[in-house]
């Protein structure tokens, strides 16, 4: 994906960062947030 999807105009985030890895976002699967790299799940 490309940069500006992630990040506003002045560099902030508004994805959910994994509390793991730090430099990835948390996917939103509607009943959970999941991390690709190291399978951190948070169920809502």
């Amino acid at each position: 994906m490309a940069r500006y999807d992630h990040y506003g105009d002045d560099g902030s985030t508004e994805g959910e960062q994994c509390p793991r890895c730090g430099d990835v976002f948390l996917a939103d699967h509607g009943d959970r947030k999941h991390c690709g790299k190291c399978s951190y799940t948070e169920w809502e």
